[in-house]
């Protein structure tokens, strides 16, 4: 397992190729970025807090979970924090198996807990002012299916 969280940018092609590289004996990995988007109300920057040490502490147990459950071959979460602006990477999932739905499903399952669980906390600034993003209904809805 591999769990980073950092404030610089990374290379999203780079970290997948290696990722992948180390798995030969996989059938299948799946990756998945998440970018800031645009809001649509004049998004100037994202800020992206956590805790050091807590925040790892929790990524390594979820991903743990999805690594026993699905019985993965080896996961990676790469989410940074700091000031983001739209079109950056915000984050990225890395699942290999031996069949592609555990892959999927594994990564679905991360994605979903980063999505609402994990403890980030993430503050919009816009044109229109700044608002702390709370975790949406269908966010938690998706992580009920687990």
């Amino acid at each position: 397992m591999d769990i980073r969280v950092q404030a610089e940018p990374f290379d999203f092609g780079a970290e997948a190729g290696r990722f992948a590289a180390g798995h030969r004996d996989m059938g299948a990995v799946v990756t998945f970025s998440g970018i800031v988007r645009e809001t649509g109300d004049g998004l100037h920057r994202m800020e992206i807090e956590h805790y050091p040490g807590m925040t790892e502490k929790a990524l390594a147990k979820i991903t743990q979970q999805a690594v026993t459950r699905w019985n993965l071959g080896d996961a990676m979460i790469i989410h940074r924090h700091g000031t983001l602006t739209a079109g950056e990477i915000i984050m990225m999932v890395a699942t290999a198996a031996r069949h592609r739905r555990a892959a999927f499903e594994a990564a679905e399952f991360l994605m979903d807990y980063l999505k609402s669980r994990a403890p980030f906390w993430k503050k919009e600034f816009t044109a229109k002012g700044t608002e702390w993003v709370a975790a949406k209904a269908d966010d938690e809805d998706a992580l009920g299916r687990w």
